[in-house]
Formats: structure tokens, sequence, C-alpha cells
């Protein structure tokens, strides 16, 4: 029986299997295709965090820590699905791409400092919180009908405060940072989806690009679990953007919203 560390407060989580032993060969196997499902599951819908996340915490991360090494890890894919849609970025609100790039890069280093000045035990009780939030705004951005005959679009002004906001959010956790981005741009006035797409990836990896940057300064990831992980999401990202499309994303949709309030369920009885 393996016994893996929860956050130092004396609280292990039990794995039974007799076949499984802790070695780091073994946790190399998991964070990779921990990674490989968040990298598929990232391409098709999104939520590759509710994957990366909890796997990160059972290798024996505190929560803190994992949330910072699974922004690490998810980062190259997103940056991938940005350089395929750079040629649909245009600005939106009002507001040049340039812009909106410049609000989120502020956001996110923002969002990185407020996570790196949050002590690990307070963190670990907002989990609970933040995956419930993110599960939610992952299923109503999944299911959610939009509203017909909406046509108002935000001032300038209120659209870069708002994209201020999301960044900082992204940095500070990022679940589902695509889904409020989505939201964010229909209220900015654009309905092409495919633009919509393109310029989400492309702020989304900006305001993790900063937050990566002060990550990376402080000297506070996790290299040796983060690595195999970031590996693996490239390659679950590569193969599910050559033929997975054809899956029924409703499907794939409505198991990461169960995997997220199952998660939310988890570490609301359990904790983090």
């Amino acid at each position: 029986m393996a016994s893996f560390p929860n956050n130092g407060d004396n609280k292990p989580w039990s794995f039974s299997p007799a076949w499984f032993e802790r070695k780091p060969e073994n946790d190399v196997l998991i964070l990779f295709f921990a990674g490989l499902w968040a990298g598929v599951q990232n391409a098709l819908a999104g939520g590759g965090s509710f994957v990366t996340l909890p796997a990160l915490i059972l290798s024996g991360l505190d929560a803190r820590t994992a949330n910072i090494a699974s922004t690490l890890a998810l980062f190259p894919a997103q940056v991938t699905t940005g350089w395929v849609g750079r040629r649909e970025l245009e600005g939106a609100g009002g507001l040049r791409f340039r812009t909106l790039a410049a609000i989120s890069l502020a956001g996110g280093a923002l969002g990185a400092l407020l996570l790196l000045w949050t002590p690990s035990r307070f963190f670990a009780r907002l989990v609970p919180w933040l995956v419930l939030f993110a599960t939610i705004l992952f299923a109503y951005g999944s299911f959610a009908r939009p509203r017909a005959g909406g046509e108002k679009r935000l001032r300038s002004g209120v659209a870069a405060a708002l994209q201020f906001l999301i960044a900082t959010y992204g940095g500070y956790f990022g679940g589902g940072i695509g889904f409020l981005m989505l939201a964010a741009l229909t209220l900015f006035g654009m309905r092409d989806i495919n633009a919509m797409n393109g310029l989400k990836m492309a702020l989304v990896g900006v305001m993790t690009l900063t937050a990566i940057a002060a990550f990376v300064v402080a000297d506070v990831v996790r290299w040796t679990e983060a690595f195999p992980m970031l590996v693996g999401s490239v390659v679950g990202g590569y193969v599910a953007a050559q033929g997975a499309q054809r899956l029924d994303q409703r499907v794939i949709k409505g198991f990461i919203v169960v995997l997220g309030a199952g998660l939310t369920v988890f570490f609301f009885w359990r904790g983090v």
C-alpha cells in the first residue's frame, strides 16, 4: 500500500493496489499520461486542469505548487493552438489586439504574484471553491444557449477592466479561463467563433506566459513533476489535433463536467 502525502498536515492519501509502489518512475508515467489526457482534452473541449491538478497533488505536491506546475505543463498546447489561429487575430471591445495583449500580460503577472503571496494552506482551502467555480463556468459555457438578440457591446474602458480581471484570474488559477474569455469576447461584440477561439487562445497564452515567468523567477516550479506532464500534454494535443475531432464534443464536455463535479465533491469532503 502506498501513501501519498497531502499538504503537510498529516492527512495522507491512501492508494491501495498491491501492484503499485511509490517509485519515481511510476510518478513519471502517471504525470506523463495525465498530461497526455489533458492535452487531448484541451484540444477537444478544454478543462485539462481538471486532470493535471489532482494528478500533481497525488504525486505529493501541495495544492499551490501543483497549480504552478499544472500551469506550466499546459502552456505549450496553448501556444500551439494560438499560433495555428494567429491569422484570425483581431481586436475586440473597441480595443486593439496589442492593447488586449498588454492588459493580459499585466493581469497574468498580478495573478501570479497573488498566488505566490498566498500561503499554501490557505490556497489548499480555496481549491475546492476554485474547482467548483471552474466546473460551473465550464458547464455553462458548454451547454447554455446564447440569448437571442443580445447585441449590446461593452464600452472600451469596461472591456479593458474586465479583461484585466479575467487575466488576473488566469494567472492565479486558470480553471475555466477559456470559457471566461469566450463569454467576455461575446460581450465585446464578437460573433465569429473561429476568430473568438483564435483570440481567446492567444490572450490566454499571453497571460499564462507572464505567470510562468513570475514562477520561474521566484524559483517555485517543480520541474521534476512538470516536465513529464508538459511532454505528455504536447503529445496529447498533437494527437487530438490530427484525428480526434470526430468525437462528439457534447459527450466529451459532459464527461469533463462530471469529472469536475466529482473532484469538487471529493476536495470538499477530503480536503487538499
